[in-house]
């Protein structure tokens, strides 16, 4: 082992009681049981109350049929399925694929990558997620995570019997940040692994080079892990996105996730996409092998064009998005008590409702019973969540602009309810 690397864990599986992280868990699923009901209702064809009625908008996730998958990506997975000998790939993917992966992949980060030892092809980024740190957290131990951030990481810190610490994300006029010293405190506290999504979800926040550096810089002394969920990274309205993966502070202790099933609206597809150091991308190959086998094989061919052929359509994709985050601030301030904040990347908007003083919940119950909009209340994302809403304004624009008008409408009963 050089000076930089960081130990793997040992690839293995656990799932751990963790009392207070439990409680808090099944309190959180009763608490939004109204907002997941919604979804089983619009499931079956009908309104939040189980009457006929019109569909709730999900607003959780992409409309892939207004933003569907680049026209490239149907004919390289046929022309893959069509040929019987690539269903079954090495664990970690196709050598082929990989290669392409890896050169794409360095270019867009301004890192080397060596396609047999630090890249892995994964079931999406979900799955990326969870083999990365199943290979770096041990049970009983502490994972350093921003709040607010990805409501998923909690989840499966929690599952794998690990403990989270939240590190405040700040805002400040030179951009956001963590708290190096809460960050710092909880390294001396045990947190042997910082992971983050870049741009952060649910903010849209995108850290700066300094901030980065300063990050990394953290990271490195307290002899961290870092992982960087960046599915969003090709999502950014300013770019380009600054990469901890190019922080030399960060060398041999940096895995950063990526996948096409945002911008590119490959979801369907199953695709994601690992860098890390050898011994750690092994110690995840070992957990995709227990848990998946490999990433959906003739999906994996899909990944040759990305990052490669196809700058110019996710230009003029990130443009739309551009103008339906402009229509969907300005409409949202209509609201005099809500704060809206642009975000610089995902197309997520997280407005802050605190003033209504209401439950995160409640607010997302009446969202979907009036305005037939499915929200993920804020809470889901960490402490710093509450008092806010996620929405996904990737839309069709006509059906968007009549959704707003509800959600609006209801955001106003529910000011007047509460003397605002």
């Amino acid at each position: 082992m050089n000076e930089h690397e960081i130990p793997a864990r040992p690839a293995r599986l656990t799932r751990a009681a963790v009392p207070g992280a439990a409680g808090d868990a099944l309190s959180a699923r009763a608490a939004d049981e109204y907002v997941r009901q919604a979804v089983r209702e619009k499931a079956r064809g009908r309104d939040a109350v189980g009457g006929p009625g019109a569909l709730v908008l999900d607003t959780t996730h992409f409309d892939t049929v207004r933003f569907p998958p680049p026209p490239w990506a149907l004919p390289h997975f046929t022309a893959a399925a069509g040929r019987g000998e690539l269903a079954y790939t090495p664990y970690r993917g196709e050598a082929g694929v990989r290669c392409q992966v890896a050169q794409a992949v360095s270019a867009f980060m301004g890192v080397p990558l060596d396609p047999d030892r630090e890249v892995v092809l994964t079931p999406g980024t979900q799955a990326a997620l969870f083999a990365a740190l199943s290979a770096t957290v041990e049970e009983g131990g502490r994972v350093a995570v921003p709040d607010p951030d990805y409501l998923f990481d909690e989840r499966i810190i929690n599952y794998l019997g690990a403990h989270v610490d939240r590190i405040p994300l700040h805002h400040t006029p030179s951009g956001p940040g963590l708290d190096l010293q809460a960050l710092a405190a909880a390294a001396r506290g045990g947190a042997r692994v910082l992971l983050l999504s870049h741009p952060n979800n649910p903010t849209g926040a995108v850290y700066s080079p300094q901030a980065i550096t300063q990050i990394a810089k953290t990271v490195q002394q307290h002899g961290m892990t870092l992982i960087a969920d960046q599915l969003y990274a090709r999502l950014v309205y300013d770019g380009p996105l600054p990469h901890f993966a190019a922080e030399p502070a960060l060398t041999g202790r940096c895995i950063t996730l990526l996948g096409p099933s945002k911008t590119e609206s490959l979801s369907g597809y199953r695709l994601g996409v690992v860098t890390a150091p050898p011994h750690l991308a092994d110690a995840i190959e070992d957990v995709l092998a227990l848990t998946a086998l490999r990433a959906p094989a003739y999906s994996q061919h899909v990944l040759t064009p990305w990052l490669r052929e196809d700058t110019a359509w996710v230009n003029t994709r990130v443009e739309e998005l551009r103008a339906l985050r402009e229509m969907t601030t300005e409409r949202l301030r209509e609201v005099d008590y809500l704060t809206v904040t642009p975000q610089a990347g995902t197309a997520y908007l997280f407005p802050d409702i605190a003033a209504l003083a209401l439950p995160d919940h409640e607010v997302a119950a009446r969202l979907v019973r009036d305005a037939r909009v499915l929200v993920s209340p804020g809470y889901q994302f960490g402490p710093a969540g509450h008092g806010h809403f996620r929405l996904c304004y990737a839309r069709d624009e006509q059906q968007w602009a009549r959704a707003l008008d509800r959600i609006i409408a209801t955001l106003h009963d529910l000011g007047k309810e509460q003397g605002l």
